[in-house]
């Protein structure tokens, strides 16, 4: 097989608790383009060094506000998580933030530096904004594309192109 990206789907739990699927993502993840959505994100960064914490309070819900930081937009958000992943352990093993929790400050999102992964904290593929994650996506394809680490250039461009897709079905009606 010869797939074109890994996609690190969501489950319930404990991220430390699958030691199996840990170990596997050590070995792979970053050799071919990489995306993780909430438990997939945790699982993500503990293979590659990162270390997770239990939430005080998990985050529950479809309304949970979320910061872009490389573009500065506000994402809304489904989010099911008790877990998160502590940022300077992840920055340790060559991560960065890229989105953060506007509740409490929390990592929402990541990418690597050196190697084609990233993921979010969250539910894109649920579009409670009803769009405003949809991007997330068109990022993980451009990186399939290319082989490389996801940029800010990148997530600001398929951010802003999903943004004027939506206010031109806005406009439609």
């Amino acid at each position: 097989m010869r797939p074109d990206g890994l996609f690190v789907s969501n489950g319930p739990g404990d991220p430390a608790a699958v030691a199996t699927t840990i170990a596997t993502l050590r070995e792979i993840a970053g050799e071919i383009p990489t995306f993780g959505i909430c438990l997939g994100h945790q699982l993500l960064a503990l293979a590659l060094g990162a270390k997770t914490y239990k939430l005080t309070f998990g985050h529950r819900g479809s309304n949970q506000p979320v910061r872009n930081l490389l573009s500065g937009r506000i994402e809304i958000t489904s989010q099911n998580h008790g877990f998160c992943v502590d940022e300077a352990s992840l920055r340790a093993a060559g991560g960065e933030p890229t989105h953060v929790h506007l509740n409490d400050q929390t990592i929402a999102g990541f990418r690597h530096r050196a190697k084609p992964i990233f993921s979010v904290q969250y539910h894109p593929e649920a579009s409670p904004g009803p769009h405003d994650s949809d991007y997330l996506f068109d990022c993980f394809i451009e990186m399939m594309e290319s082989g490389k680490p996801l940029t800010e250039a990148t997530m600001r461009e398929s951010q802003s192109r999903t943004a004027l897709l939506v206010a031109g079905d806005a406009g439609a009606r």
